[in-house]
């Protein structure tokens, strides 16, 4: 059974979001690497990539539930920063703004008795509570640290290792086999 179709056209706006969001990791990263800040800029590149994994996890779920899916254009990112807490605040309110859109997703799933979508994007939430919580304590630091660069460096390294293991909970992404 398809999802409701007011779901189903707000997750494909969402699937652009999700793909808006990656390109804006991909700017603030460049933007690290530019100058010089190799932790900061690993971080923001395995941000993008989990932003384009959203996305391909939604577009699966479309297609496991025989939906139209539909991949739009997104607009160009912010590339240009005054400093360096600028892009980790910039993060945080895109985070925030996506936690209101998948609430968003999860109210219409519930108000069209889409039991099955709702479901599906509870896992998104729980995800984004996370993600607003790493870009607070995160721009918290850069804000504290923002006339010495390489606490901010020293804070990711720490707190924010390489490696992180797969959630097996997380939904399938397309093309992930």
């Amino acid at each position: 059974m398809p999802p409701a179709p007011t779901f189903t056209a707000l997750l494909n706006e969402q699937i652009a979001n999700e793909f808006a969001a990656h390109q804006q990791y991909v700017a603030c990263a460049v933007y690290y690497d530019s100058q010089a800040l190799p932790r900061l800029a690993g971080f923001f590149y395995r941000q993008a990539l989990e932003e384009r994994d959203h996305a391909m996890m939604m577009v699966q779920f479309l297609l496991d539930t025989d939906a139209q899916v539909q991949i739009s254009g997104v607009a160009a990112p912010s590339a240009q920063f005054d400093d360096v807490v600028a892009p980790i605040a910039l993060a945080l309110e895109q985070e925030r703004r996506v936690s209101e859109q998948i609430n968003a997703l999860a109210a219409t799933a519930r108000q069209e008795g889409d039991y099955t979508s709702e479901q599906f994007v509870q896992w998104f939430i729980r995800e984004q509570i996370e993600e607003v919580a790493t870009m607070t304590n995160l721009l918290r630091v850069a804000e504290r640290s923002r006339q010495d660069e390489a606490d901010i460096e020293d804070f990711i390294a720490r707190e924010h290792q390489d490696s992180e293991s797969a959630d097996p909970t997380a939904p399938r992404a397309a093309g992930s086999g």
